[in-house]
């Protein structure tokens, strides 16, 4: 229900906000944007002129400015005859007017009115329906894969092995799962895949853990509270090495990508934490039972001897590191499998098989769910939402009198939690247009580690189980990210200043 009532007031708010600015900034196309998208296509360009300094009004600089239209693809003309728009910070100047002049039929913007304008690249409703199907054809062959290899390890009876392993802590935290009940070897495969930042795992593991425990759920269209327990945990994204960041970092040409490292894995680990807490808070879980603490602490105390040696390390020697690490240990996962099930004397490749075909299956049943989503947030990127929220905040803080730096990140966590590839594309534009080894640039790369895409894991994991009722985990995982995102700009302001 909760899922539903989010569902559709994404919907009429994009509705709203789109009508808005047809009715007030006659935007004739807002509605044709949200269906077909906005096209970069060369005669989209608008060129424009300035007259005055952008940091007076805008609180930016000229050239993060300019940076900032190119990306709405507005370019910069070196003479008012060749622009089509005049933007300044005072449009009844005297300068303004003898630029009128020169050109009269030039529109002139204020930097205040120029942000209603701004429509960035976007898919529309048509384009998203053909991504979701994207998106699931593309999880066949990963899920046919692991879920195969799964497969093999249940009958070999490593995942009851594995459940032996954690079953102490797993018992207080599932307090509803049976004692060594595969599950937690499920869980537990997919909790090592998004530490190791193994995403491509990690999706059938997660599948396959949501499946354990669905055999438990006595209301199967209802969310179980293992269930809503391990899907909070899992979308607060705890990873160790952020290697997709750094990489992104690197590639912008930032003078040490992996000094966002510890500020991420700090933002992970308070994200998880709270999570945990939200969660035991609302099953009324005792999370100050010994042998909770104890792995809590025992998590922690390797995670303190891997920030330690990885920060002695540059930043080709993190990557290294964690390719080895990260790709070596599922090489050496998949090579036990093998070995175990062969000691057993299982029908190795006919097991594959079994499991590969679930894979297939799976991918197919969450595409109605990842449509449903995926358009509804699309809706919200081409209405202009989110340029709404961000620049209200702004003005809010500004207001204030509040240092506003952190607003300049903000875009990639509000939309992270709705699109992981949003969230990216949001981080890479933030270090385009601010600069790599900017407050801005760095904070949004902090915040896409900070959790996961909440409501890809609410559509993916809940619709390949079949569950219609989320009760509280879309509100649980979502004041998670909170949490994320203020840890965020606390850590980023300890670090960078």
């Amino acid at each position: 229900m909760a899922l539903s009532r989010i569902w559709a007031a994404f919907i009429i708010t994009a509705v709203l906000v789109a009508s808005c600015k047809w009715i007030f900034n006659n935007d004739e196309n807002i509605f044709s944007r949200m269906v077909v998208g906005k096209a970069d296509d060369a005669v989209d360009s608008i060129g424009y002129i300035i007259s005055g300094e952008p940091q007076k009004a805008a609180n930016v600089s000229r050239e993060a400015f300019v940076t900032n239209l190119g990306t709405y693809n507005y370019a910069l003309k070196d003479s008012v005859q060749k622009a089509k728009v005049l933007i300044t910070g005072n449009a009844s100047s005297d300068s303004v007017k003898i630029l009128k002049s020169l050109n009269p039929s030039i529109k002139i913007y204020t930097y205040g009115s120029l942000r209603n304008k701004l429509v960035r690249k976007t898919d529309g409703i048509i384009e998203t329906c053909k991504s979701a199907v994207t998106i699931s054809i593309g999880l066949i062959g990963i899920l046919a894969l692991f879920m195969g290899f799964l497969n093999i390890a249940e009958k070999a009876g490593g995942i009851r092995f594995l459940s032996r392993i954690v079953g102490p802590f797993f018992s207080k935290l599932f307090p509803e799962l049976p004692k060594g009940h595969p599950a937690m070897g499920h869980m537990i495969m997919n909790f090592s895949a998004n530490l190791l930042n193994l995403d491509n795992a990690a999706t059938p593991f997660a599948i396959k853990a949501m499946q354990s425990l669905q055999e438990l759920n006595p209301n199967k269209e209802r969310a179980s509270n293992a269930q809503i327990m391990f899907l909070c945990l899992h979308a607060s994204g705890l990873t160790l090495i952020p290697v997709s960041i750094i990489a992104v970092r690197a590639a912008a040409k930032a003078q040490t990508p992996t000094d966002i490292f510890i500020p991420c894995l700090i933002v992970t680990f308070v994200a998880t934490l709270a999570a945990m807490l939200i969660v035991s808070f609302r099953q009324k879980i005792n999370i100050f039972q010994p042998v909770i603490l104890g792995w809590i602490g025992g998590i922690s105390a390797i995670i303190a001897v891997l920030v330690f040696y990885i920060s002695t390390l540059n930043a080709d020697r993190v990557q290294i590191f964690s390719g080895i690490l990260s790709n070596g240990l599922l090489v050496a996962v998949l090579l036990l499998i093998v070995i175990g099930g062969a000691y057993k004397k299982i029908n190795l490749f006919d097991a594959f098989v079994d499991g590969a075909k679930g894979g297939f299956e799976t991918a197919v049943r969450i595409i109605p769910y990842l449509v449903g989503l995926l358009v509804a947030i699309s809706m919200l990127r081409t209405s202009g939402v989110f340029d709404v929220i961000v620049t209200a905040i702004k003005d809010f803080f500004v207001a204030a009198g509040v240092d506003t730096r952190f607003v300049d990140g903000l875009p990639t966590a509000l939309i992270r939690p709705l699109s992981g590839a949003g969230g990216r594309g949001m981080m890479v534009d933030t270090m385009k247009i601010f600069g790599p080894d900017s407050f801005a640039g760095r904070l949004s790369g902090i915040f896409q580690s900070s959790s996961d895409t909440t409501f890809y894991v609410v559509a993916v994991y809940f619709g390949a189980v079949g569950i219609k009722n989320t009760r509280y985990a879309v509100g649980s995982m979502l004041l998670a990210d909170l949490v994320g995102i203020i840890t965020s700009i606390f850590v980023a302001y300890l670090f960078f200043g």
